[in-house]
């Protein structure tokens, strides 16, 4: 009885917590063969322009019409739709030199200042990216992803080593954000869509390929709709969708072929987690296909602002290279909390790992001052027909971070481990309704 009125609790508190609304905007139409001067080799200016001019008149819609266009970084601006006609092939450069001056953003939840993305927006209100067209970041080994320029860089202070390397040391030492600065040779590996304190979002219809980076990044955004996109990308550290330290995110109807984690939520990372001090929270995920990526939906590992209100339903994930259907992580130089998760109606093919993965020790780090703290997860109507365990959770002994999972009406099959659940480091968990193999789970 207790499990069920949890479960009816917690039902009733996530009506009405979603409070998306998609922008809408006047109808003015710019388009930018009107803003071409008929000899750049690239549509940049044409593009930036159009916007520029939308946005001063007061907002409308940037039109792209069909066709293939090379471009270097687009900046949003407040009350424009940049529509693409559908069939438009979106090529971007890759040569770094077009993505100066550099701008600031984060870093795998490091503050900067950094290449332009190749899609970037600050402050900017009523913004939106629409149309079914394919947008191609070009990214490969002989460019973005070259392993000399990814690892290799001379640092200021004579060093060899990643530009990463550097900001995550200057996080730690808490050097001023207007110190961090990234550009020339040692710009890092730019995002593809970056939104950074931006408010009322839609993003919808459009397909990414070949990212030098993460591909959907909204940074400290209020009001984003994500929905019917397709993001294939598996170049390195190539996340399908990283709301960070956002509020009120919607993201259905989306498609993730990526080489690492479908969707990551996250809130900053270390010293610069904690001095911004937000959360993500109140974000709905629903009727999404996974099929490749570290986990179908991580939070973390940069949750040291803590991730409250997340639901996952109505989904299918099925790969292999799946490693988890819910995937936490953290470790205690990170800390952060994660509470009132819930993941419902989900059909798993198949997973490499778990259905539900809690990582403590995230990159074997066990010693901190920071200790994670996961809790509330409700995981419900759950069909998956393989994975080594049901539940993995790898803490730290002796200690109960992560506790109060409910699992409800869940089938899974083709568990391969014995065990079937790996704890440890965990407190309450509980049953009703569970077959793992057939079996019925009591605790």
């Amino acid at each position: 009885m207790k499990k069920l009125m949890l479960f009816a609790l917690l039902a009733l508190s996530c009506v009405g917590m979603y409070a998306v609304k998609a922008p809408t905007f006047p109808d003015r139409t710019f388009n930018i063969k009107d803003y071409y001067n008929g000899t750049d080799t690239i549509y940049t200016a044409a593009i930036n322009n159009a916007i520029i001019d939308c946005s001063k008149q007061g907002g409308g819609k940037v039109l792209i019409p069909k066709g293939e266009y090379l471009t270097g970084p687009i900046h949003l601006k407040s009350n424009v739709n940049l529509h693409m006609e559908d069939g438009v092939v979106l090529r971007f450069s890759t040569d770094p030199r077009l993505y100066e001056p550099i701008v600031l953003t984060r870093i795998e939840g490091a503050d900067c200042y950094n290449l332009s993305p190749l899609i970037y927006a600050y402050g900017q209100e009523n913004i939106a990216i629409t149309g079914k067209a394919r947008l191609d970041g070009q990214a490969t080994s002989a460019n973005w992803l070259d392993p000399h320029n990814m690892y290799n860089h001379l640092q200021p202070d004579g060093r060899i080593a990643r530009d990463k390397t550097q900001l995550v040391e200057m996080n730690n030492n808490k050097v001023d954000v207007e110190k961090r600065r990234f550009e020339g040779k040692c710009g890092m590996r730019p995002q593809f869509i970056n939104l950074y304190k931006c408010k009322n979002i839609l993003l919808d219809g459009f397909e990414i390929n070949r990212s030098p980076f993460w591909l959907v990044h909204p940074l400290m955004c209020e009001n984003v709709t994500v929905r019917n996109l397709i993001l294939r990308s598996h170049g390195s550290n190539n996340d399908g969708c990283d709301p960070e330290s956002c509020t009120d995110v919607l993201i259905e109807g989306c498609y993730f072929d990526t080489g690492d984690d479908c969707i990551a939520i996250k809130s900053g990372k270390d010293n610069d987690g904690r001095r911004w001090n937000l959360p993500s929270k109140d974000i709905l995920i629903r009727n999404c296909i996974m099929r490749d990526g570290h986990a179908g939906v991580a939070i973390g590992s940069e949750i040291s602002g803590s991730v409250y209100n997340v639901t996952v339903q109505d989904c299918y994930m099925d790969s292999p290279n799946l490693d988890r259907v819910l995937r936490i992580k953290s470790n205690p130089a990170r800390g952060g909390e994660v509470a009132n998760i819930r993941v419902k109606n989900i059909e798993v093919g198949e997973c490499k790992l778990a259905i539900v993965g809690l990582e403590l020790k995230y990159w074997y780090t066990d010693k901190g001052p920071y200790m994670p703290s996961f809790h509330d997860i409700y995981v419900e109507n759950v069909r998956s027909k393989k994975s080594r365990y049901m539940i993995h959770v790898d803490g730290l002994e002796g200690k109960e971070l992560a506790k109060d999972i409910y699992l409800k009406d869940c089938n899974i099959n083709g568990v391969t481990e014995s065990e079937i659940n790996h704890l440890v480091g965990v407190g309450k968990i509980e049953f009703d309704n569970v077959y793992v193999n057939g079996v019925k789970q009591t605790k």
